[in-house]
């Protein structure tokens, strides 16, 4: 039996929407704002560039309510707080943006762990990743500069903490920033 489903082919779809008229393409793309809001925050960024900041501020406190919420306690979901990095990412025109959040991240990691106490291995090496992650993503957009000091003050704060996490940390900040220090 032939299947009509299954990959999606881009050649399809420009076929079909060459058959639409302006108008229909205009509300296939309305439809698609009201029912995805992945799609909305894409055409809100498009059409309005300075609303990048309000929803960095929207990611940022999911990110921080994974580990800090206002109330009670945090759950931890990493794969929460690596898809609202992921869906920003996809989202967001300005690198400075992307970089904020993949620090801040680990900045709430660090904060929680030093208002909590000893963690486990498991968030010490998720955190550490997306440490990682961060100044690679930093390096690769040329702001290093720029985020030197913060990343520094990560390095700083986790001193201390258990597991080698701090270790880590210095040799991620050191591998990025080791050759600043001879100019």
């Amino acid at each position: 039996m032939r299947r009509f489903y299954g990959k999606f082919k881009d050649y399809r779809l420009k076929k079909y929407l060459k058959t639409l008229t302006n108008e229909e393409l205009q509300n296939e793309i309305l439809n698609l704002i009201k029912n995805f809001k992945e799609v909305k925050e894409y055409y809100t960024t498009k059409i309005n560039p300075e609303s990048e900041i309000e929803l960095l501020e929207k990611y940022k406190k999911i990110v921080k309510n994974e580990f800090l919420p206002d109330r009670g306690f945090g759950k931890m979901r990493y794969n929460l707080v690596n898809k609202a990095i992921a869906d920003f990412k996809k989202i967001a025109k300005d690198a400075r943006n992307i970089a904020d959040l993949m620090l801040y991240y680990v900045e709430v990691g660090v904060e929680f762990t030093n208002t909590f106490g000893d963690i486990d291995e498991k968030f010490y090496g998720n955190i550490e990743k997306a440490y990682n992650k961060a100044l690679e993503q930093i390096f690769e957009t040329n702001l290093e500069q720029e985020f030197k000091e913060r990343a520094a003050k990560i390095m700083d704060e986790s001193s201390g903490i258990g597991w080698g996490f701090a270790y880590n940390i210095q040799d991620i900040y050191f591998w990025y920033y080791s050759d600043d220090d001879e100019e």
